[in-house]
């Protein structure tokens, strides 16, 4: 580390990348391709402008935008100001974005045009920019509306002057909501940097460069080709975006945030995706679907990392992954936006993963687990973490806790310590079955359910019961032209999971509710689950 306080600023960071490889390709999107050179000029013009229409150090940048490079111009220059992006769900209802433009405070919007209805409903404050990036929709502008590709040709090209930016500049990500509204998860640039865009380590094994001179002279002379599944308001898509930016390779990006497995097959070939991130079953199942009802259609041999990153994969789809992608790396990535990536694991096996010298498993006095010890705990990581919650002071004290003069990020997620010293992760603690007396976690009975070869896609949630308190219940949705019932669908779990974690009902869904990004709705599962079982 330097003592040079801009150190790991985001900004000052890209900017070495780019003056360092400046015709290096980064960003495809669709017929769209950036290098580094024409990625950075279109940021610096689009920071000039927002900072000419009063954006400045600490003001908040909604982004309500499908997939674009205009998503990646939209953080850097927010970056570049010492502003701050928000990424704003586009699925989002006029109730949920009026609590998060008020939320986040944003001073200003970017959005797609086919937005622009749900924007101008929602928005009750004026902006001091509004620019819609066109999407080919005929939507009406909203109000003092400014054509985005207008506002960055009238705007310089040069890069701000900006004072004071620095490691402790600030980097903002709203969750998804599945389980109520969206919380702002607030970091350092330098601890998001660190603790998961890679830290300018192309493995993300932890040897942080000292700053943005050493990142430049790291960049390897080729770099490799990733694409995100996930939309970018996601999480995981940010920081494969920026880990890209940071190590010299490149980007895909599915425009709109269109996710075609077809499409997405014949993007891989055509760009030689060596890496492709994706979000649990919901997206990896659809492309597998596709290789095996097209095997000749698709040129699959240039892919050889198969990343899951927000949601675990189940064994099954491993397994048939396996089979129809022989050879290729399969890896789990575990974290969430409250910890950075907290590690990987290979692609057989549960939902394990070995502790490091970050990460640990806490009891509820915040006391390390002992392995084989047989109690559970939530995943904590302690070193770059975030300093808060946005505007919730009562959930941060909660989740980012100090322990014997130390700072842990606590995850939602329990776990316990196998005598191995293994991690075996449970479930989110927010959505554990309480059947009885007995916890349930609704993964490890997905997993067999999901098995089924009649099940397309499922959540478990618990519903309301006079004499268990709750009872387990599977929401289905099936294969098409395949038939379920209650009575198969427990014989079939019976051998995985004990009595009290078999399904008591069963509803089936035309579709499982999911984000974007492909993560469980359990809200809308439980919600339709009470309503289908009529339970009161």
């Amino acid at each position: 580390m330097t003592d040079n306080p801009a150190a790991f600023n985001l900004a000052d960071l890209y900017e070495a990348v780019a003056d360092a490889a400046p015709d290096r390709e980064v960003l495809v999107c669709g017929d769209r391709r950036l290098t580094h050179r024409q990625l950075e000029e279109r940021a610096n013009r689009l920071a000039n402008a927002l900072a000419s229409r009063g954006v400045g150090a600490g003001d908040t940048v909604g982004l309500q935008l499908a997939n674009g490079t205009e998503y990646v111009e939209g953080m850097l220059a927010a970056f570049k100001l010492r502003a701050i992006p928000v990424n704003i769900n586009y699925r989002y209802v006029e109730r949920e974005l009026r609590y998060l433009y008020e939320d986040s405070g944003i001073v200003a919007l970017i959005h797609h045009r086919g937005f622009g209805d749900r924007v101008a409903h929602s928005l009750d404050q004026p902006l001091k920019a509004l620019l819609t990036v066109d999407d080919g929709s005929d939507t009406p502008l909203p109000e003092n509306a400014e054509p985005y590709d207008d506002v960055l040709a009238a705007a310089g090209p040069d890069r701000p002057v900006v004072d004071g930016r620095s490691s402790d500049d600030l980097y903002l990500i709203y969750t998804g909501g599945t389980t109520g509204m969206p919380k702002g998860v607030v970091w350092r640039h330098e601890d998001i940097f660190k603790s998961a865009m890679g830290g300018g380590d192309l493995t993300q094994g932890g040897d942080y460069v000292s700053g943005p001179k050493e990142l430049a002279e790291r960049l390897p002379e080729n770099g490799i080709v990733a694409l995100a599944g996930p939309p970018l308001m996601h999480a995981a898509a940010h920081w494969l975006t920026f880990h890209q930016l940071f190590t010299g390779g490149t980007v895909v990006l599915m425009p709109l945030g269109r996710f075609d497995p077809a499409e997405v097959w014949d993007t891989i070939a055509r760009e030689r995706v060596f890496n492709i991130v994706l979000v649990g079953d919901a997206m990896v199942k659809p492309l597998l679907d596709e290789i095996e009802q097209y095997p000749d259609a698709h040129n699959t041999d240039g892919l050889w990392v198969v990343a899951s990153s927000g949601a675990p994969l189940s064994q099954h789809t491993k397994d048939r992954l396996n089979v129809l992608l022989p050879g290729r790396m399969l890896v789990d990535s575990l974290g969430s936006s409250e910890t950075g990536v907290l590690g990987a694991k290979g692609g057989q096996g549960g939902a394990t993963f070995q502790l490091n010298e970050h990460t640990s498993v806490l009891d509820a006095d915040g006391h390390k687990l002992s392995p084989g010890d047989g109690r559970t705990g939530r995943v904590a990581r302690r070193g770059h973490v975030p300093l808060r919650y946005h505007n919730d002071p009562e959930k941060s004290a909660a989740t980012f806790v100090e322990v014997d003069g130390e700072r842990w990020a606590l995850t939602g997620d329990e776990a316990m310590l196998e005598s191995d010293g293994t991690v075996k992760m449970l479930g989110r603690g927010s959505q554990c079955i309480n059947t009885g007396g007995e916890k349930v976690y609704p993964e490890e009975v997905e997993e067999p359910i999901k098995a089924h070869d009649a099940v397309d896609d499922a959540l478990v949630v618990g519903v309301p019961d006079e004499r268990w308190g709750e009872r387990v219940v599977a929401v289905v949705q099936t294969v098409p032209g395949s038939t379920l019932d209650l009575a198969a669908l427990q014989e079939h779990v019976r051998s995985s999971v004990a009595g009290y974690k078999i399904p008591r009902d069963l509803v089936l869904v035309d579709k499982v509710v999911r984000s974007p990004a492909g993560k469980a709705d359990y809200r809308w599962a439980k919600e339709h689950a009470i309503s289908s079982l009529k339970v009161t």
